[in-house]
């Protein structure tokens, strides 16, 4: 079966093709996405600019392995609004997930279905600046004339389904994170969707079953993309979901740790998954399951700050990191350099606490930074932990878990064994996988037993001697968060 797995994210178009008869990626290709930025934290992005990269993804593999190709999926940038005509034209420039302009109707629907309270316990998530739910009722206030012309909600994902196919679809797992869907029933929420709208639900898709395959690609795509027309396209679903197929999290107690310029830690849960202290965020998953989720603005952002002031390259700083050793001197940081969502600091800035005479050193502050981003991992392990969920191992994936450091003391804070999968591109790759499933049906557990390979050279196991400074690490990290709550607030 030769599958092709497309992750669209937010910086760039990635195609990977696996054959998995060979278990092997067979081709691969990408293109670089530009990103519009305002005042006002408007982030947005055309949705043309994503088709285009496509085309020219497909137009660099080999025809023999482009006409190959069985089925696709996609992995899409989660939370952005796709308004489509009924004529399949897009009324307005993409509102992406990082797009924090419309917080004010976030407010403005919390207020009209009781507050953020009730609604997250009647639907699992809260209305936050990053969902879809508030860019739609922006673009009705600001845009009436074009919000009456919209036929469909869709999400980044769904648009380039419905470029492949000719169908507007939407699947559960992408679905729960617009902040309109009822993650325990697994459909829309008549009173959310009609404080945003009166007629809003007419221009939702169905949700529909996941996996599935939503059809094959029309004629017109198979000529620009050089594909079969028989070729099929799976339901596909968001970066995140696509990320813990790719990883290996679609079984209970496999949590995996993303390591981006932010940072995701997320875990398959065979059961509906619903933190009340509003630490992690209630999806599901693409694979019939939920997906706990948490989310922090600052990860690799915090090291990189730091690694381009001492002007060292990557091993030089990893190298430092080391040699300064668990506790970093007395130093820490609260990595918190683009605000925060947990904790829930809006308003939150980068400070280094500890400094003394003696202390104040390349190596103590690398450390720091690594030590911070970890700590804020432990705030969803927590939260994990406190809901009953059964933590067995720890799969790292993006650039920071290239780091033998890290990856140590990842290993070491947690007192979990870490591993890191062989193919590093976890959404395109996981979306591969999923495609695969839907076609050919069976167990995603046994498809990702059968695929997905681990890196022996990269595993680290804890050491327990540094169990309990790490343990006293995190109690004086959450004091010196929680003393500075009021200001990032």
């Amino acid at each position: 079966m030769i599958a092709a797995g497309i992750d669209a994210g937010t910086q760039s178009i990635k195609v990977v093709v696996y054959d998995s008869t060979a278990h092997e990626i067979i081709a691969s290709s990408s293109q670089p996405l530009p990103l519009i930025e305002e005042e006002g934290g408007v982030r947005e992005q055309k949705a043309e600019w994503w088709i285009d990269a496509i085309r020219k993804c497909f137009a660099s593999l080999p025809e023999d392995v482009r006409k190959s190709i069985q089925v696709i999926s996609i992995s899409g940038q989660q939370h952005g609004f796709v308004p489509l005509s009924s004529d399949g034209e897009v009324l307005f420039n993409v509102k992406l997930w990082c797009d924090t302009s419309t917080a004010a109707e976030c407010a403005e629907i919390e207020d009209k279905v009781g507050g953020r309270a009730a609604l997250s316990a009647r639907l699992g998530n809260p209305i936050l600046p990053g969902y879809t739910a508030s860019k739609i009722l922006w673009l009705r206030k600001n845009h009436p004339d074009l919000y009456r012309k919209m036929a469909y909600v869709l999400l980044p994902h769904d648009y380039m389904n419905w470029y492949l196919t000719g169908r507007a679809v939407m699947e559960r797992g992408d679905a729960s994170g617009t902040g309109i869907m009822n993650i325990f029933t697994g459909e829309w929420d008549r009173e959310t969707a009609e404080a945003i709208a009166p007629d809003l639900l007419d221009k939702l898709p169905a949700i529909s079953p996941s996996p599935c395959i939503i059809g094959t690609v029309t004629a017109c795509a198979a000529a620009e993309l050089g594909l079969s027309p028989s070729c099929s396209v799976a339901s596909g679903g968001g970066d995140n979901m696509m990320s813990a197929i790719g990883t290996g999290a679609v079984e209970d107690g496999i949590v995996t740790m993303s390591l981006g310029t932010s940072g995701t830690l997320f875990a398959s849960s065979s059961k509906p998954f619903h933190d009340e202290a509003g630490r992690l965020a209630s999806f599901c998953s693409s694979a019939g399951a939920w997906l706990p989720l948490l989310c922090t603005m600052n990860c690799t952002v915090a090291s990189e700050t730091m690694r381009h002031l001492f002007g060292k390259d990557v091993k030089a700083f990893d190298a430092e990191a080391e040699k300064a050793g668990p506790g970093a001197g007395g130093l820490m940081m609260l990595p918190f350099l683009n605000g925060e969502r947990v904790p829930d600091y809006p308003h939150g800035e980068g400070v280094l606490i500890g400094m003394r005479q003696g202390n104040v050193t390349e190596g103590n502050i690398a450390r720091a930074a690594l030590e911070g981003v970890t700590y804020e991992f432990l705030l969803g392990l927590d939260a994990f932990c406190e809901n009953g969920a059964e933590v067995k191992a720890l799969t790292l994936t993006g650039g920071g878990s290239k780091s033998s450091v890290w990856r140590q003391l990842v290993a070491d804070m947690t007192g979990c064994p870490v591993r890191v999968p062989v193919v590093s591109e976890a959404a395109a790759f996981g979306a591969a996988l999923h495609g695969l499933w839907c076609l050919e049906g069976g167990s995603i557990a046994d498809i990702a037993h059968e695929h997905i390979a681990y890196d022996e050279a990269k595993a680290a196991a804890p050491d327990a001697s540094k169990k309990e400074a790490y343990a006293e690490g995190y109690r004086r990290w959450l004091r010196y968060s929680d003393t500075l709550a009021p200001i990032f607030r």
